[in-house]
């Protein structure tokens, strides 16, 4: 008899690393002795325990490191050494996040964050604060915090940090605080079974989404429960095939700007790695649809979607719109002939709408 394969293990972001850090640095900064591990609180809520594995720094500013641990994820981070370095400032100044080697700086827009700003994502910005709020006596600090990743520079080379305008170093990453190991095979049949789940129980509307921005901001505009939700992420051709063969009345498409326009430039695996956004089509798409004279140029020439859509943002050309069409159009043709009603939502990275398509492109 053939045994099934092991569960895969999870692991933890950079972003739940470098917390951990930064509340054992802390710490010591109050005069503990240097704690062993520390618990830090999760966004969904968890308390999870971690070990600190160095200490370092000034008795002014004291650095604690936390080994990540990226679980059964082929994550390059995994096994890489995060520090943070703690400091406190005059009172009033307020938490202040700095990228410290190995850490890049944003020098783009398109991202959560402005241009100058450390790639500290907001999400790890949030869980920093929670945990020296905690360390802290309930009370957050005027403090200095400053994220540092051993070869955190030579490991950007092999992410996409450069074309999206993150430059020095890699980004703090992290939504939930842990890390899902990517598995296709077993993502793909968690897709199946929520459909299954969906038929069995009747749901006459399921939302499939890329990710936790796009699944909340969908789940709100229709008033869906949690179990018309299918967490689809890059797998968008495995949801669309498997309803073609299982069909239910009405799908629903939610994701960001840059995966919906691969979908709609024909991709059904949207994964940074296995696909990329054409510049030059987006560009020609954007043309046909009245853009103005000088918009398509620039898209050619921008280095990522996000960026194209804050420049025809700034010519008022609804590029949101022309997206959610196209992708419609692929998702529509891979779902035939099932007759199911299909939408396509388009949101930002706030979870604002800025595209929506029922149908193809009228006149």
């Amino acid at each position: 008899m053939k045994q099934s394969a092991p569960p895969l293990r999870r692991g933890w972001t950079t972003g739940s690393c470098a917390t951990a850090a930064a509340k054992a640095a802390w710490l010591v900064l109050l005069g503990h002795e240097p704690p062993a591990s520390v618990t830090i609180t999760l966004p969904a809520g968890q308390e999870v325990a971690f070990s600190l594995c160095q200490y370092g720094g000034t008795p002014d500013a004291p650095c604690a490191a936390v080994i990540k641990d990226a679980g059964d994820d082929p994550d390059i981070t995994h096994g890489a050494m995060i520090r943070c370095t703690v400091r406190a400032l005059a009172a009033g100044a307020g938490l202040v996040f700095k990228a410290g080697p190995g850490v890049g700086t944003i020098t783009r827009p398109g991202l959560p964050l402005p241009p100058g700003e450390p790639a500290i994502n907001p999400v790890p910005r949030a869980m920093i604060r929670t945990a020296l709020t905690q360390a802290n006596n309930g009370t957050l600090p005027d403090a200095e915090v400053t994220i540092s990743i051993d070869h955190g520079q030579e490991l950007a080379k092999r992410t996409l940090n450069a074309r999206l305008g993150i430059v020095g170093g890699l980004s703090v990453l992290g939504t939930t605080g842990i890390v899902m190991p990517f598995s296709c095979s077993a993502w793909i049949q968690s897709i199946h079974r929520g459909v299954d789940v969906a038929r069995a129980e009747n749901l006459p509307h399921v939302l499939g989404a890329t990710g936790n921005v796009s699944e909340k901001a969908g789940q709100a505009l229709y008033g869906l429960p949690d179990m018309a939700l299918i967490e689809m992420g890059d797998f968008a051709g495995g949801l669309l095939k498997y309803i073609r063969h299982h069909p239910i009345p009405r799908l629903s498409l939610a994701g960001g700007i840059a995966k919906m326009t691969k979908l709609g430039q024909g991709c059904l695996d949207l994964h940074s790695s296995r696909s990329r956004a054409d510049m030059p089509a987006l560009a020609q798409l954007a043309a046909q649809h009245g853009a103005p004279d000088t918009l398509p140029e620039l898209i050619h020439a921008s280095p990522t979607v996000a960026e194209a859509f804050l420049l025809a943002r700034t010519h008022n050309f609804p590029l949101g719109e022309v997206i959610a069409h196209t992708a419609w159009a692929v998702a529509h043709k891979t779902l035939t002939p099932a007759p199911v009603l299909l939408d396509v939502l388009v949101f930002d990275r706030s979870g604002t709408l800025v595209g929506k398509a029922d149908g193809p492109f009228t006149p």
